[in-house]
């Protein structure tokens, strides 16, 4: 047994052994380390974490714990309003006499981490992106706000580190402190609608590894012609992995890079768009909840509940719409391209605010992360970083058209358009019979578009 006082490992969005530098430090060190994770819900500012998220936390630190087992160490829980209080209280139990975690990024996380150094004797990591956020600036010293400089400023950079292995044995105290049931804290939602994602997802590291095998065997050199064909394999899913560090963007990346084609091309520069998301919210928290751009904010956005449920629910009248909002509600997750289409559907053929949205897939999807999130709506809004103009407005049914052409994609998720043509199931209110239990278009996509572009004008003139 060791003589030296224990550290603390702090598990955040990390929930790994493998190429966790926090962990891969404590346990060189030879000191007993204690690992813990801290639910601190007060502490995650106006961004709490929703409901598809918590089931995916739930499962994720039950497997952190056991791999910690194998290791010969425990998972310890501790649930409170400051993490401050909590990080004294076991530094009573242990002696401990540091704390190890890795970086976060977000604005309340970041917050919380300068606080806590300034009261403990801490070292955090890098151990969440490619490059921290401060890698590159512009000529003028200004963080980017446009992708492709950005990806071109990191392509002179060094690679990645290569991946940290998981340590074999963590070196245990003579005692470990008590933990909390995670079953108490009640993660898991008390209302049956999750039932569809046991089938959907393994949300474990084991999960993700199998994951990312499959898709670098089978799918990420057809990654730039498939990803955005909702009804194919072509995108990689991992999404929520990464979000909860099951696995590691610099992972990835190597595993990728080790041959050469321009899906893997198409898919590293996917993974760059993850730092990019990150070190705009690193250098603009603000815009977690207000526009990048300020004038923005004075967009008349429109006020209607009952058009928002309908949208949410899927119950738009437009097929492609109603078929992704279905598939997040059932699996937490929704391929990207629809994500784009159903951004644009919100913001500009319905006037609703882009928060509203953001809001939405905050608390219903599994891969909710607050930068990528903000990013993805802002861009759809018009209102970010690299920002789609807010006058091109995506015609819903010449999307759906062009890349679920024959209806595969509507079918699965709109049960009610199935006996349609491919030609009709884009558009059933044409049809000769149209389906008498799915819903008229709750606006006119044209006169949306009118409508849309006569705001823009309000705040561009």
């Amino acid at each position: 047994m060791s003589e030296q006082n224990p550290i603390l490992v702090w598990f955040r969005n990390d929930l790994r052994v493998h190429d966790h530098p926090a962990l891969r430090e404590a346990a060189d060190s030879g000191a007993p380390v204690v690992p813990i994770y801290l639910h601190c819900p007060k502490t995650e500012g106006t961004w709490k974490r929703g409901a598809a998220s918590n089931w995916w936390l739930h499962h994720a630190l039950n497997d952190l714990a056991g791999l910690l087992e194998k290791r010969g160490s425990r998972l310890v829980l501790r649930s409170g309003d400051d993490p401050a209080e909590l990080l004294k209280k076991l530094i009573e139990e242990t002696g401990a006499d540091q704390i190890f975690w890795n970086r976060r990024y977000e604005p309340a996380a970041i917050e919380t981490d300068t606080r806590l150094k300034k009261e403990f004797a801490a070292k955090s990591f890098h151990g969440d992106m490619l490059w921290e956020p401060n890698r590159v600036k512009t000529q003028s010293g200004d963080p980017y706000k446009v992708f492709t400089p950005f990806y071109k400023a990191l392509q002179k950079l060094e690679e990645p580190p290569e991946p940290l292995p998981a340590p074999q044995h963590v070196e245990s105290p003579q005692q470990f402190p008590q933990s909390e049931d995670l079953d108490h804290w009640k993660l898991c939602p008390r209302i049956p609608w999750d039932q569809d994602f046991y089938e959907e997802w393994d949300p474990t590291c084991k999960g993700a590894k199998k994951q990312a095998s499959l898709f670098l065997e089978e799918a990420v050199d057809d990654y730039k012609s498939n990803r955005d064909v909702p009804s194919k394999a072509g995108t990689s899913r991992i999404s929520p992995y990464l979000h909860f560090g099951q696995i590691t963007s610099r992972t990835l990346w190597h595993e990728a890079a080790e041959e050469s084609s321009k899906g893997r091309e198409a898919y590293t520069r996917q993974l760059v768009w993850r730092d990019f998301a990150k070190q705009l919210l690193f250098h603009f928290p603000h815009t977690a909840n207000h526009p990048l751009q300020e004038k923005y904010a004075d967009f008349p956005w429109v006020k209607d509940q009952k058009a928002l449920q309908k949208w949410q629910k899927g119950q738009t009248g437009y097929p492609i719409i109603d078929a992704g909002m279905r598939e997040l509600w059932a699996t937490g997750w929704m391929h990207n391209r629809v994500r784009m289409i159903v951004a644009s559907f919100l913001v500009k053929d319905l006037l609703i605010s882009w928060k509203e949205g953001a809001e939405w897939f905050w608390d219903t999807l599994v891969d909710a992360d607050l930068a990528n999130n903000s990013l993805g709506w802002q861009w759809a809004g018009g209102c970010g970083a690299d920002a789609a103009p807010y006058f091109r407005v995506f015609n819903p049914i010449l999307q759906s058209k062009k890349f679920d052409s024959e209806g595969t994609y509507i079918r699965r998720w709109v049960p009610e358009l199935r006996p349609l043509s491919n030609e009709e199931i884009h558009e059933p209110w044409e049809a000769p019979h149209p389906p008498e239990d799915y819903p008229e278009p709750i606006v006119d996509h044209f006169e949306a578009r009118d409508r849309a572009l006569e705001a823009l004008s309000t705040i561009t003139s």
